[in-house]
């Protein structure tokens, strides 16, 4: 049984940095109220001090058109080796600012804006973050894995991590 652990503010925001920022990749859902909803990965630049996570993206981007006609998205990250699990529901907002693109920018972009930063393509995405769901292992991967197959021989229920609620 996992113990449930809600964080908010300062706190939520920690949380949210280190499981986001730790394992970069999302899958970045658009037009999460119909089925099928739209969705690819994408690279997590930075989570935020009020608890924005931002990415890099094209302004010709068919993502970049559904956030303009519906500003609702889910992000889904997992690290399956390490047993951590994130799911983040937010308001998206695509920007052009160049100082923040310079701040973010650290050449691995190159790949998709070929002018660099000053590509006229790049634009930013900041969703603002209304509510998150974590999992999490307390001990890391090795200890749950143990903790699990002891409950799978004694049959008794084993501590297996926490989970909870991030309010930003």
């Amino acid at each position: 049984m996992s113990d449930v652990k809600n964080l908010a503010g300062t706190d939520a925001i920690r949380k949210l940095k280190e499981l986001a920022e730790g394992i970069d990749i999302c899958m970045f859902c658009t037009h999460i109220d119909e089925v099928p909803l739209t969705t690819r990965p994408m690279s997590t630049q930075e989570v935020d001090e009020q608890g924005n996570i931002w990415f890099f993206s094209r302004v010709s981007s068919n993502k970049n058109q559904e956030i303009k006609q519906d500003d609702k998205v889910q992000l889904l990250y997992a690290d399956i080796r390490n047993s951590h699990y994130l799911s983040v529901y937010g308001f998206a907002d695509v920007l052009v600012d160049r100082e923040k693109i310079r701040k973010l920018w650290d050449g691995v972009e190159k790949a998709w804006f070929t002018e660099g930063k000053d590509d006229p393509e790049i634009t930013l995405i900041r969703i603002r973050t209304q509510e998150a769901y974590y999992w999490d292992t307390k001990d890391g991967a090795v200890i749950s894995l143990i903790k699990m197959g002891v409950a799978a021989i004694t049959g008794q229920e084993q501590d297996q991590g926490v989970e909870g609620i991030l309010r930003p």
